[in-house]
């Protein structure tokens, strides 16, 4: 990719739009203008994609950012930053933070960090419950009715367990038509878990976490789900036995959506046996034939969406025993590159499927009106062009992620995130970060 830049016109020339024959795209005040061959626009910046692919703008529904509270992992800055090297112009950040998004001032605190940082579109997410105790409700209400306008409500990193309190999160958000994005986990059966049940926990002599732990909430909130008509999300789907569920749901009519991560996409619990802790996530890495289930899950429309999970951690929080390692692994400058690797690669999915699954369905699971849109004239120019020619080996070190917890350290993967355009601005050129955008855009705060 070449570029030239002369103004805040872009012409992206010879592009692949979707995986499509080559054509050209022109961006203006911060819009798709005009689509088609041997456009041309005079004092416009140029950008020579020959080769690339032009994808929407990815939305990852599950990033932990981390602040306020954890700023020693990673930042609204840094991990925006990371979002947008990865092709992200959107991410909804988990309410796991310190202290927890849970009333309408911290979920306004974080909006407006992303505003003020300009990298991607920044949307909390909102706890389900109080201190994410999951004991009473927290200001659902209060939440939505705020300038971060939250439609996604999560206690990721713990299951909302009490089925009553279940009931309530999904009566209370059909009022402004929110979802609940639910961390599938029967506490009782995980306690102690270090990995996941089955035959290499029994080898390693580790506590196993059986794929029933997931299930078991799975089936119970889509039946809840059901019974008073409201949106449930499945964060992390990761067995087998999950997607038959959530298949059996769907077919029922229950309004019932999944995501899987990147990393239940490629690794298997055979990856514990080096004891890395970098390994360790939750939920955990699961079998070679769990895996296959959720590739094939996600290509029939199954599973919805991939999401990110991306958990950052200082380098003491990984670098020890396993038994005393932080849960959690780094993966929006991966991310594509995985899902390239197994899904574009294996034939199960193409350029087209992977918008869908990484742009315009997160984007309406989450309400976010302005992403996800189509590649057509007169909509937002949110944008991302991929090199799927190009292959790079995974240094955690020249990441824009504070975290180092990448599992895919040291692995060539395929294709390259080189440009990603947030409103018509370029975030991303050459596979490196630009500017912000500016602060004087309209719909940004000064």
């Amino acid at each position: 990719m070449t570029s030239t830049t002369a103004g805040t016109t872009w012409l992206v020339r010879r592009s692949r739009v979707l995986g499509g024959q080559p054509t050209d795209v022109l961006v203006e005040n911060g819009v798709v203008a005009e689509i088609g061959p041997g456009l041309s626009a005079a004092g416009a910046s140029v950008l020579d994609a020959d080769g690339l692919v032009l994808l929407p703008g990815l939305v990852d529904l599950h990033t932990h950012l981390r602040e306020p509270g954890r700023e020693d992992a990673e930042t609204v800055e840094t991990g925006s930053q990371a979002a947008a090297r990865g092709g992200f112009t959107a991410v909804h950040a988990m309410a796991n933070t310190d202290p927890v998004a849970d009333t309408a001032g911290v979920v306004e605190q974080v909006w407006r960090l992303g505003r003020r940082s300009g990298w991607v579109d920044v949307r909390p997410v909102g706890a389900v419950t109080v201190g994410l105790a999951g004991e009473r409700l927290a200001e659902l209400g209060a939440m939505a009715d705020s300038a971060a306008g939250v439609r996604v409500f999560s206690d990721d990193g713990k299951c909302v367990s009490d089925a009553v309190l279940m009931r309530r999160a999904l009566e209370y958000v059909k009022a402004f038509d929110g979802v609940v994005a639910q961390h599938a986990q029967e506490p009782r059966l995980t306690d102690g878990a270090q990995m996941h049940e089955g035959a290499v926990s029994a080898v390693l002599g580790l506590r196993g976490w059986p794929a029933v732990a997931e299930e078991a909430i799975i089936a119970r909130d889509v039946l809840l789900a059901g019974h008073v008509g409201s949106r449930l999300h499945v964060c992390h789907l990761s067995t087998a036995g999950s997607v038959e569920i959530v298949r059996w749901a769907k077919g029922r009519g229950i309004d019932v959506t999944a995501e899987v991560t990147p990393h239940h996409l490629l690794l298997t619990d055979e990856e514990v046996r080096s004891y890395d802790p970098v390994f360790k996530v939750n939920p955990p890495l699961r079998t070679a034939e769990d895996v296959m289930a959720l590739r094939e899950a996600l290509a029939d429309g199954t599973i919805d969406i991939v999401a990110t999970d991306h958990a950052p951690h200082p380098v003491e929080d990984k670098d020890c025993e396993w038994a005393a390692a932080a849960m959690g692994m780094t993966g929006l400058e991966t991310a594509l590159s995985v899902v390239q690797h197994t899904m574009v690669e294996t034939g199960l999915l193409d350029w087209a499927g992977v918008a869908q699954r990484m742009s315009a369905a997160p984007a309406r699971i989450g309400r976010v009106a302005d992403q996800g849109r189509p590649l057509v004239v007169g909509e937002p120019a949110h944008l991302t062009l991929v090199d799927p020619a190009a292959r790079w080996t995974v240094e955690p070190h020249t990441m824009a992620t504070m975290g180092r917890n990448s599992p895919f350290r040291g692995r060539e993967l395929p294709g390259q995130v080189v440009a990603t355009f947030y409103a018509g601005h370029p975030t991303v050129l050459d596979g490196k970060l630009a500017a912000p955008r500016p602060s004087t855009t309209p719909g940004r705060d000064a």
